[in-house]
């Protein structure tokens, strides 16, 4: 109510200047009542739009993680399946590491090496294997790709020299040296273990204790025997009683209980 409206009811009767008062009263309280029911209105409006109070940040942020993880996909989804996928990725002749492939590594004690995600159960294997009163021996592990290179050219070499042509000594050198960037060695996946008694990569491995013990155990650690006997069709490399690779222990324990190959698990060649 204006000033000049005031004091013109300070001028009239009693009764009126009753009335007014009530009326300034009723007027006074009329903007509160007046913010308060547009801020009411203002907070329904969020809540049908957001969802509930307090849903809105929420249900923005879940979106955008649906969105980056696919449709079909919940948040956590995606990564629960990247995570498994470290230890099944395929690499043989045929399929090539991943570009750009660089893992983190432990050092073991004798300067080999390993992918650090497989350690804790390489290191419970070999630790069991040694209670069991056997004495193996990692003898190759994580390469390089110059080391896988080195390696190559020195077995393709030796062919020569023993009156292969190039090309044939080539051919004939990736069935036991993988060429490079093709080989598990470089996922920092595969080892190469033998016994201490017998230190040959050769089909006698087979039997030695040490052997025995992994071909029979090993899965029960997430390793599987890479290239079985009867598999070098599927898998491209010779039988080699010698190299295992680190697959986690439910593929492993699928993998021996079948008898298949990581191709065979896989279906992929």
């Amino acid at each position: 109510m204006s000033y000049r409206k005031q004091q013109r009811y300070r001028k009239s009767s009693g009764k009126c200047r009753r009335r007014r008062r009530k009326s300034r009263k009723t007027c006074a309280r009329l903007p509160a009542a007046l913010i308060g029911t547009v801020l009411i209105l203002l907070l329904c409006g969020r809540v049908i739009l957001g969802g509930g109070i307090g849903g809105i940040t929420g249900q923005a942020v879940g979106s955008q993680a649906v969105a980056a993880a696919g449709a079909d996909t919940v948040p956590g989804q995606e990564a629960g399946r990247a995570e498994q996928a470290w230890n099944l990725v395929l690499v043989n002749p045929w399929n090539p590491m991943p570009e750009n492939y660089e893992p983190e590594l432990t050092y073991l004690r004798n300067g080999q090496a390993v992918d650090s995600r497989c350690y804790p159960d390489l290191q419970q294997m070999m630790d069991d294997c040694r209670a069991a009163g056997l004495d193996p021996l990692i003898c190759a592990s994580y390469r390089t790709m110059e080391k896988q290179e080195a390696l190559f050219e020195d077995k393709e070499a030796r062919l020569i020299r023993e009156g292969w042509a190039d090309d044939d000594a080539e051919t004939e050198a990736a069935k036991t040296v993988a060429v490079p960037g093709t080989s598990e060695h470089q996922l920092g996946l595969a080892l190469d273990i033998v016994d201490m008694g017998y230190q040959q990569l050769d089909t006698q491995q087979e039997n030695t204790p040490v052997q025995k013990w992994l071909m029979a155990n090993s899965w029960k650690y997430g390793f599987i025997l890479r290239y079985p006997t009867g598999k070098s069709d599927i898998t491209g490399i010779i039988y080699e009683p010698w190299h295992y690779r680190y697959v986690g222990r439910e593929a492993a324990a699928e993998m021996y209980e079948d008898k298949l190959c990581l191709e065979e698990y896989l279906g992929i060649n």
